[in-house]
């Protein structure tokens, strides 16, 4: 326990903000067919309420099993009307609503916002038909780095997904960009990067929520764009329309899109604040040791000659809150000699 203290000023402490940033690939093999034949993988959690699924990277019973994103499909009442005739209907319905009121907000009438393809919120071409991709905290961390997110799907039949020509979409100069007008944080557009190059909306990710949102109302069934000549994909001629309105269930349409993904990556990132003390020791400060080994025989033990200059070794340096109460320790890699010759500045890190 020290029993000599110095105050620091405010000429003494710094903060600093680093951001740490990891690349996060997923494959589609894990998504879909790595734990079992389609539908029934042993990765893949399906719940009874059959709103979302969720997708693990072992058979979610392990232990070693971690969580990498929920799927769930859904669509604003604008996109069919009130069509309760239709089995799932309210579900999707629901999902939607739910992911909307916390992603977009309320507009000024208290109703909940659809979500806006280009992110004015001005109007514009709405997006009433989304999936749905919300990525584990683990893999997203504080947020998802701007312009790093991409995901591609593949291009086949719904038999066979991956035969054929990827289908990208990304969040391509985001970076400089990117959206703040949503409650949830700070959100970029997704433009359809193959065939054609960064043009077409095809949805928004949102960075900090770590939710991708997928247009499937128009872009991602086969439709073709404002010239007419570009047709991405159908889901599969026979369920398309299933998958937009509620004849197939939740966990069909999510099945279907998670078949189809070919790969997903981005970089997530760990933001780390840190707050920096310059603990400085003048000529005159700190040549005593308060350890007890210090003296024997009331001796110095660091001393070889009477007239030697008091010395003593930092080992460590601790910092105190105003009562003297122990908060935090810092230790040296190796002991520093100090003695009335010199001063020493030591630089303290404290991360959080």
């Amino acid at each position: 326990m020290a029993t000599v203290y110095k105050t620091l000023t405010n000429n003494d402490v710094t903060s600093t903000r680093t951001l740490l940033h990891e690349a996060i690939p997923i494959t589609g093999t894990i998504v879909s067919g790595t734990y079992g034949d389609f539908g029934s993988e042993g990765n893949v959690k399906d719940f009874s309420h059959e709103m979302f699924q969720s997708v693990y990277d072992y058979p979610y019973l392990s232990s070693s099993a971690n969580h990498i994103f929920d799927i769930a499909v859904g669509y604003a009442t604008s996109a069919l009307g009130n069509n309760m005739s239709d089995t799932y209907h309210n579900k999707k319905v629901n999902v939607y609503n739910q992911m909307a009121q916390v992603l977009m907000g309320y507009d000024h009438t208290g109703s909940i916002r659809e979500f806006d393809q280009d992110g004015d919120l001005t109007g514009g071409s709405k997006i009433t038909g989304s999936v749905f991709l919300n990525f584990s905290r683990l893999l997203v961390k504080d947020e998802i780095k701007k312009g790093s997110f991409s995901i591609t799907f593949g291009t086949g039949t719904y038999a066979d997904a991956f035969n054929g020509v990827g289908y990208k979409v990304g969040d391509t100069n985001a970076a400089t960009a990117y959206k703040v007008n949503s409650p949830a944080g700070e959100y970029g557009i997704l433009y359809e990067q193959s065939p054609s190059t960064n043009t077409v909306p095809i949805g928004l990710i949102f960075y900090q929520a770590g939710i991708a949102v997928l247009n499937y109302t128009d872009r991602l069934t086969g439709s073709a764009d404002a010239a007419g000549t570009d047709t991405p994909f159908d889901v599969d001629s026979e369920t398309a329309m299933g998958l937009l309105t509620g004849s197939y269930s939740p966990k069909a349409s999510a099945n279907a899109w998670r078949n189809r993904i070919q790969n997903i990556s981005f970089n997530n990132t760990v933001e780390l604040n840190s707050a920096v003390y310059f603990c400085r020791a003048n000529h005159n400060e700190f040549n005593y040791s308060a350890n007890p080994t210090y003296i024997s025989g009331s001796k110095i033990r660091v001393k070889e000659n009477p007239d030697d200059a008091p010395t003593s070794y930092i080992t460590t340096v601790g910092l105190y809150s105003s009562d003297n109460e122990l908060l935090a320790v810092a230790k040296l890699s190796e002991p520093l000699k100090k003695d009335p010759t010199n001063e020493v500045t030591l630089r303290v890190r404290l991360d959080y």
